[in-house]
């Protein structure tokens, strides 16, 4: 996906990494959504992927034969508010917010998300249901890939958005009223977010390229941490096919530096709470074993 949390795909890209790994012309598959990568990976047509840790739990649970090796970013959703929206969680509780914007407008507050089982519908949910204790009900979701969700917010249809970068940069310099209203931690503590999944056949049959590949992306994940201008070229040709202004591409990696994370060691127990809650609300409908879906070796052995 064209977004700033799978950054390492498009570092590694633009090095010689795979080159030397003997993966001259790599095929290179952009989705709009998480869901639409699962279906890919269901039909056997990719041998790896970037994608958000909620759709790889429904692939794995759906018979996928893939195995998370590494993660990208933890904490990366932000809720945006729109002009009318934003006054109310500048003045009052959070918790009420939507409320008193439906008892002034006479109607529910609109917001926008990724489909659902996607990470930042599942985040949105949990900071709802659980951060704030309300009913998800209180409000209108709608569902959309990245591209529609931007232009909604661009062209008011929606009141807000749970959201990642750079779209939060985006509508933050196009939309001067909009306000982030909450986000990382405060939405959901140490939230695993998009990862690095291989196929188990892969895997088994080419250890060294997966080694080689897990090995970039953790020097990858380090370049976002502490030099994310010198990522931005290789990032502005992925994320927006380039139309995206240097200033926005930086912006969006300085915005989310601090959340990169490649070890997937460090999402592990918070994967087991994104799943416990995704099985309570019914957007994972069949049980995944999180020991098969992880294998952290490859990452555990690198020098």
């Amino acid at each position: 996906m064209p977004i700033i949390p799978v950054s390492q795909a498009f570092v590694v890209l633009e090095g010689d990494t795979l080159a030397k790994a003997g993966v001259i012309e790599p095929k290179l598959i952009k989705f709009q959504n998480g869901p639409a990568i699962v279906q890919a990976l269901l039909a056997g047509q990719l041998d790896m992927a970037y994608l958000g840790i909620g759709p790889a739990m429904v692939a794995r649970a759906k018979g996928a034969d893939i195995k998370v090796v590494a993660s990208n970013i933890v904490e990366q959703i932000s809720v945006i508010a729109l002009g009318e929206l934003a006054p109310y969680f500048a003045e009052g509780t959070k918790r009420s917010a939507f409320e008193r914007f439906t008892a002034d407008k006479g109607r529910k507050p609109v917001i926008a998300t990724f489909p659902r089982g996607s990470v930042p519908e599942t985040v949105l949910q949990y900071w709802l249901r659980n951060q704030l204790a309300i009913d998800p009900a209180t409000i209108e979701i709608i569902y959309q890939g990245a591209a529609q969700v931007q232009q909604a917010l661009l062209t008011g249809a929606v009141d807000g958005a749970a959201i990642l970068e750079p779209v939060v940069s985006i509508i933050s310099s196009k939309l001067p009223a909009a306000r982030v209203v909450a986000q990382g931690s405060e939405l959901f503590p140490n939230q695993p977010g998009a990862v690095l999944v291989v196929r188990d056949k892969l895997l088994k049959e080419h250890p060294q390229l997966v080694q080689a590949l897990v090995a970039a992306h953790v020097q990858a994940t380090e370049q976002l941490k502490t030099a994310p201008e010198t990522a931005v070229d290789a990032v502005r040709k992925y994320v927006g096919g380039g139309r995206l202004s240097r200033d926005i591409v930086l912006q969006s990696l300085q915005n989310s530096q601090q959340s990169f994370e490649a070890d997937p060691n460090a999402i592990l127990a918070s994967t087991r709470v994104m799943r416990d809650f995704q099985t309570e609300i019914g957007t994972l409908k069949t049980p995944v074993d999180l020991d098969t879906l992880f294998d952290t070796s490859v990452y555990d052995q690198l020098p």
